[in-house]
């Protein structure tokens, strides 16, 4: 039997099909909205059982529709995020504050529950757009609708990310690999069923008002993380600080690429520690706790990035 409707916005992510998958497996009827139907479509549909998935493809801007779905459920997921801009639409201005804004409108309007999915460590990154747009969409759903739920993850990872199944790609590949402030720059990385967890969580229990952050069980920093990665596809790779003039010339580079590697604005997140903040409420602090440890987690599915695939020998029992 069905319990209540819920409305996610970029529900084909990685996020987003974790989350139906968790909320049908509870008898929830989910309603995923995607840009593109025929692109994104068939990877949605195998996420459930018929019946309790509807997949919509609407222009998240034409917010006379928005209204339409908003009101026909009971709580709404915005999972919609870019790390970098392309063209006009995809600008954090629209993605991060405008189309946010917009939702909280409705939602407030319709009595719909709010959830929104924001980023961990952005209040000392004044001087990235990234991390200031995403302050400011947190700003206007605070303004507009006070029950809303905001989220905030720290590095979300899974086989399906594109972080820890980049880095592998390149360090099975190449024989240096950049460092960026020395690697020293910290984060708690939360695996992506421990955040569709929480946020399964917070719907279950009706958590309202509150801004969470979502943080995974370990503290490291990012040169830790990139030894745990070459320890998973058993490679050995030099790793070679960049001075900052250096690292900010490679970016500018790599930021035109279509797909880029990495930009200036993220250049400038790095200098900022993606940990919990002082005073803040973690998903620990309601009693939801992260499970996965990253090592662990990531060496299940290393094998693609290993000689012999796999079959390669296990390097932990």
């Amino acid at each position: 039997m069905i319990t209540k409707k819920i409305l996610i916005f970029g529900a084909s992510g990685q996020i987003g099909r974790y989350c139906i998958r968790r909320f049908v497996k509870n008898n929830y009827k989910v309603i995923a909205v995607t840009r593109n139907l025929h692109k994104k479509g068939y990877i949605l549909k195998t996420q459930a059982p018929i019946g309790y998935l509807d997949i919509v493809e609407e222009n998240i801007f034409d917010f006379k529709k928005l209204e339409g779905l908003i009101s026909n459920v009971d709580v709404c997921i915005n999972l919609i995020g870019i790390l970098y801009e392309s063209g006009r639409a995809n600008s954090f201005e629209n993605i991060h504050k405008k189309f946010p804004k917009k939702l909280a409108e409705i939602c407030n309007d319709k009595k719909v529950h709010l959830i929104h999915l924001s980023a961990l460590g952005l209040d000392k990154a004044q001087d990235s757009r990234y991390a200031q747009s995403k302050i400011s969409g947190e700003k206007e759903i605070e303004k507009f609708t006070p029950n809303a739920t905001i989220i905030k993850p720290s590095l979300v990872y899974s086989v399906d990310d594109n972080l820890t199944t980049k880095f592998m790609s390149i360090l099975s590949l190449l024989p240096i690999f950049p460092l960026y402030y020395k690697g020293n720059t910290k984060f708690t990385p939360i695996h992506v069923s421990d955040l569709a967890e929480l946020i399964f969580f917070v719907v279950s229990k009706e958590i309202y008002s509150k801004k969470i952050e979502a943080v995974g069980p370990e503290v490291i920093s990012f040169r830790e993380i990139i030894i745990k990665l070459m320890n998973c596809i058993n490679k050995k790779r030099i790793l070679l600080p960049l001075p900052l003039p250096f690292a900010k010339f490679s970016a500018f580079f790599f930021q035109l690429l279509p797909t880029p590697l990495i930009t200036l604005d993220q250049l400038k997140l790095l200098k900022y520690d993606n940990v919990k903040s002082e005073n803040s409420l973690t998903n620990y602090d309601i009693g939801c706790p992260s499970k996965l440890f990253f090592e662990d987690t990531v060496m299940k599915y290393s094998f693609n990035w290993r000689e012999g695939g796999q079959f390669s020998k296990k390097i932990k029992d």
